[in-house]
């Protein structure tokens, strides 16, 4: 999986998107529409960024973020029941990871009043289902800070396995859906194992 990108923007759509040039190949990404996503995405400015990609069985979109924790933050909303990347790129434009994280310390469901799309039971949803989620490790900053979930490359069994839990399955699940699928099939392509582990997972 795609986990950091370094180019030069080339492309800007008022949808977020950019195209990001890499010697010669140009990566779509979709960034944080809004001040809190602290993204520099002028046209023909170097850019460095750092990368989800979000897999479906008819897609693969790259969503882009300033900082690792931004990206942790993202990747900790989309764990969120009826939160999808759309909703969750919409809350980090509007509000920074280290916002976030203080909300969820503190329990302040008024945090994400105004962001469209989040009304009061899916911010009440947020508060539940993140709270236990978090590494609440001090940090000078912000006081608290999400855990990361890192993107490696390596064998297709671990490209499979970072993708499933990139789209928010837990480590133990993902490598046991895997796992069975190689079992079964002695598969070993990424299209292949992912296709069949998104279907035991389902």
């Amino acid at each position: 999986m795609i986990g950091r990108i370094t180019g030069t923007i080339t492309h800007r759509d008022a949808d977020g998107s950019v195209v990001v040039d890499v010697q010669g190949v140009g990566y779509e990404v979709f960034l944080p529409i809004g001040t809190a996503g602290r993204v520099e995405s002028e046209v023909g400015q170097a850019a460095s960024l750092h990368i989800h990609t979000h897999v479906r069985e008819d897609a693969l979109t790259l969503f882009g973020f300033a900082t690792a924790e931004d990206r942790a933050a993202f990747r900790a909303l989309l764990k969120v029941n009826s939160i999808g990347p759309k909703l969750a790129l919409a809350i980090m434009g509007a509000m920074s990871a280290g916002e976030l994280h203080d909300a969820i310390a503190r329990q302040d469901k008024n945090a994400f009043k105004g962001i469209s799309g989040v009304g009061k039971k899916t911010a009440e949803r947020m508060l539940v289902d993140l709270r236990d989620k978090l590494d609440f490790a001090a940090t000078g900053q912000t006081g608290v800070r999400l855990r990361a979930v890192p993107s490696q490359p390596g064998s297709p069994t671990d490209t499979v396995v970072g993708a499933l839990i990139n789209m928010g399955y837990k480590r133990g699940e993902a490598e046991a859906a895997v796992g069975g699928v190689i079992n079964a099939s002695g598969d070993e392509n990424v299209e292949g194992l992912l296709r069949a582990a998104l279907s035991v997972l389902s």
